[in-house]
């Protein structure tokens, strides 16, 4: 539920995404080193290993982020959203190329549901409609979500999850730097509001708490629990924005998410 609190921040900020998200990093990175440093936490990372795999994930997840706000600029919280969340399956696809685990005909079934689902989301297949570019976008951040989530599932789950939000928000800042010297800043007063917002709500408090899943459950658990995540932020949309999505998008984001919860009934069945 937190972390579908992005929709609304995302889609009302009125900043450029790179700024966004570097703001967002910064705020949270404050947040998260004060906790970590009151928990008594060694920052210390232990091999070059680990070190690159935290240079990895944290371009994975700075990349997801952007991508995913430019989603949400050009569509709407649903379709954002929607689009986004073809992640688990895309994950469920990727995973044979990771972990010693075999792709079978279910998921590859469910990988065209998903495009059906994508297919109705698309208002148009005309790429300079907006929403068109909204679902390309969030499809793009899907793929960049799944590989930062089973690279930190694969080399960095035995760190504590705060921990590794807390480095990633650093190589993120650090890789957004130049957007400082291509984009204009001027926020005003409520998206200062919303910026601490999605700094402590979103990230600090969601994402670290997201990561720290993955020690007790496999991806497709977590990709059961928080399939719940668009309807949440649709919600939110509704009720902030006052976004109703339309007849399609509702198609689409059922045919979506029910494949999302297939895939997770499936894989914990299979393991």
């Amino acid at each position: 539920m937190l972390i579908s609190t992005s929709g609304v921040f995302g889609r009302s900020i009125s900043l450029a995404p790179g700024l966004t998200i570097w703001w967002r990093c910064f705020l949270a990175a404050i947040i998260l080193g004060i906790y970590c440093w009151n928990r008594k936490y060694s920052f210390k990372i232990e091999n070059r290993k680990n070190f690159f795999n935290l240079i990895l994930s944290g371009g994975f997840l700075g990349a997801h982020w952007v991508t995913y706000f430019y989603s949400l600029q050009l569509s709407s919280v649903a379709i954002g959203m929607l689009s986004l969340f073809t992640y688990p399956v895309i994950t469920s696809l990727l995973e044979p190329l990771f972990f010693k685990i075999k792709l079978n005909k279910i998921q590859l079934l469910l990988g065209l549901v998903v495009l059906v689902g994508i297919y109705f989301l698309t208002p148009e297949m005309n790429i300079s409609n907006n929403y068109t570019k909204g679902v390309i976008w969030g499809v793009i951040s899907a793929v960049f979500y799944s590989l930062r989530n089973i690279l930190t599932k694969k080399n960095l789950h035995h760190f504590n999850g705060t921990k590794v939000m807390f480095y990633q928000l650093v190589i993120i800042l650090v890789l957004l730097w130049p957007v400082f010297f291509k984009l204009d800043f001027t926020p005003n007063t409520s998206d200062w509001v919303k910026l601490i917002g999605l700094a402590l709500i979103t990230t600090a408090i969601g994402h670290s708490l997201f990561v720290g899943v993955f020690k007790k459950f496999t991806i497709g658990t977590v990709s059961i629990m928080s399939s719940i995540g668009p309807i949440y932020g649709i919600l939110f949309g509704l009720l902030f924005l006052n976004e109703i999505p339309a007849v399609k998008t509702i198609i689409g984001g059922i045919l979506i998410l029910t494949t999302v919860a297939i895939e997770g009934f499936n894989s914990i069945k299979t393991k």
